[in-house]
C-alpha cells in the first residue's frame, strides 16, 4: 500500500493540511470571549448580589430570625401532637396474638 502512496506522489499518511493561522486567530478569538463571558458573569452576579442585599435589609423580619421562630413553632407543635398522641384512648390498646390461631393455621 505504502508503494501505491509513493506512486501517486501522496504522503503515507492522508492527513488535511492545516495551517497554524486561522488557527491561532480561531483560539485568540475563543480565549477572549470567555474573558467577555466572565467580565459579564462577575457584573451581573455582582448586582444580584446588591439587589437581593438591599431587598433583606427592607424585610421586617431577617430571614434568620423568621427561620428560628419556624422552627420553634414546629417543635411546639411536634410536641403538642405527640402528647395528644400518647394521650388517646386507642394509644393503649395492644396488639396480642392468639395461641389457638397461629396452631390452628399450622396443622389446617
Amino acid at each position: 500500500m505504502s508503494d501505491n502512496n509513493k506512486k501517486a506522489g501522496r504522503p503515507a499518511a492522508d492527513w488535511p493540511k492545516v495551517r497554524s493561522g486561522p488557527l491561532m486567530a480561531g483560539g485568540i478569538l475563543i480565549g477572549a470571549g470567555t474573558l467577555l463571558a466572565l467580565a459579564g458573569l462577575a457584573v451581573a452576579g455582582a448586582h444580584v448580589a446588591a439587589a437581593t442585599r438591599a431587598w433583606m435589609e427592607e424585610l421586617e423580619t431577617p430571614p434568620g430570625e423568621l427561620a428560628r421562630l419556624r422552627w420553634e413553632q414546629a417543635k411546639t407543635a411536634a410536641a403538642a401532637g405527640a402528647a395528644t398522641w400518647r394521650g388517646h384512648p386507642n394509644a393503649r390498646v395492644r396488639l396480642a396474638r392468639r395461641a389457638s390461631s397461629a396452631s390452628g393455621s399450622a396443622s389446617g
